[in-house]
């Protein structure tokens, strides 16, 4: 069920029988068609420990089951949007700048320590971003939201690419992610960004990153 990109801040998603997709709650702009939105209490394709690791992450985004027959559009709080398609991989990404995305795509969580050790723990406790992330696995498409338009960096072996924890919007791929600091821990207080942090993902796929790093 792809997006149609309507401008940078407004997507078209088709809705057909038998098919649904899911969207946070007020997302929704228009729609054409005999279409209905339920709020949804499972956490998607993730089931109710889905929604259980959202909450105690803090990222409990209320979802919209999306079904019927028609079209939709979206957007959120005039915010730039971008369409990640997937092929068989997992998209990493945080819940609250998911807009909408297929049903067909398998939801989970993943503590961001799995990968990042104990600086996993420190991103959270420091940048105000959360320790968890929401993953989205299979094919299908997500719409995301971010801050003054996105750009997808390639991650290739032996090129990581680094990244302020605060612009980063999602990545995708056989990627690792370690977030590391170029300043003693007294000097870290009260510094979430910039110099201070600086998230590493190597290994093979992308990472999208936002303009701003104003949180949504």
């Amino acid at each position: 069920m792809p997006f149609r990109e309507i401008n940078s801040k407004m997507v078209e998603a088709a809705v057909v029988p038998g098919q649904r997709l899911f969207s946070q709650r007020g997302a929704m702009l228009a729609y054409r068609g005999d279409v209905t939105f339920t709020p949804n209490t499972a956490g998607g394709q993730g089931g109710l420990m889905s929604m259980i690791g959202r909450r105690v992450a803090g990222e409990a985004t209320p979802l919209m089951t999306v079904e019927g027959s028609g079209t939709v559009m979206f957007g959120h709080g005039g915010h730039h949007i971008q369409v990640i398609t997937l092929t068989g991989d997992t998209l990493y990404v945080e819940a609250d700048r998911l807009l909408a995305f297929d049903g067909t795509l398998e939801q989970g969580t993943m503590f961001l320590g799995a990968q990042g050790g104990v600086m996993g723990l420190v991103r959270g406790q420091v940048t105000g971003q959360g320790l968890f992330t929401t993953t989205l696995k299979g094919r299908g498409a997500v719409a995301v939201m971010a801050h003054g338009g996105v750009i997808e960096l390639p991650i290739t072996p032996g090129r990581p690419v680094h990244v302020d924890p605060q612009a980063y919007v999602a990545h995708h791929g056989d990627v690792r992610n370690k977030l590391s600091t170029a300043l003693g821990w007294r000097d870290m207080v009260g510094r979430g960004s910039g110099e201070a942090f600086q998230l590493e993902l190597s290994g093979s796929g992308a990472v999208y990153v936002q303009a701003s790093e104003e949180k949504l």
